[in-house]
């Protein structure tokens, strides 16, 4: 019994550091300076939910501890999440409906970007982005160099190492090549 306990601690630990670099990567000032996402509440978590669904998708390429890390991690975002909506003074009441519609909305991207990263055709993947990522008032998301960038994303994440991923490690290449 403390061994799952402990198992699970660690877990929960390396998920958090994980989700800190997702949130991190998604900070990049080239996504919303350079490439028209809506620097917004919105347009930043979609930014997170982009990093978190392409490490989750790794990760469950690792079977089943990959798996649990993965849920892991989902756990750690949707704590966030619940924890930010409080800040922002959304009511007790509201804050499970809106963490349910989170939810819902990253499932149902993670599956569309799944789709559109194995037809291995950019302009689904950019399509995809185009109608999921809020843009800047009236300019259009740049979605071709995004669609480019989640496709170097995958790259980097299937050549880092099971080990590296299950110590908390993860490495996010920077969006345009630009810091």
């Amino acid at each position: 019994m403390l061994q799952w306990l402990k198992t699970r601690t660690n877990r929960t630990a390396t998920a958090r550091q994980l989700y800190g670099s997702c949130v991190a990567a998604a900070r990049n000032p080239v996504f919303y300076r350079d490439w028209c996402v809506a620097d917004s509440l919105e347009g930043r978590f979609e930014m997170v939910m982009l990093h978190v669904g392409l490490l989750v998708r790794r990760l469950t390429e690792e079977g089943e501890p990959g798996k649990a890390l993965g849920q892991s991690l989902l756990e750690e975002m949707v704590v966030a999440l619940d924890d930010d909506l409080r800040e922002l003074g959304v009511s007790d009441l509201r804050v499970p409906k809106k963490v349910q519609a989170a939810a819902s909305a990253f499932y149902g991207r993670l599956r569309v970007y799944d789709q559109a990263l194995k037809s291995n055709q950019t302009a689904d993947l950019a399509e995809a982005l185009a109608r999921n990522v809020p843009a800047n008032a009236d300019i259009p998301v740049s979605s071709n160099p995004l669609a480019d960038h989640v496709r170097s994303i995958v790259l980097s994440l299937d050549g880092q190492t099971r080990a590296r991923l299950a110590n908390g490690t993860v490495t996010f290449p920077t969006p345009g090549g630009i810091a």
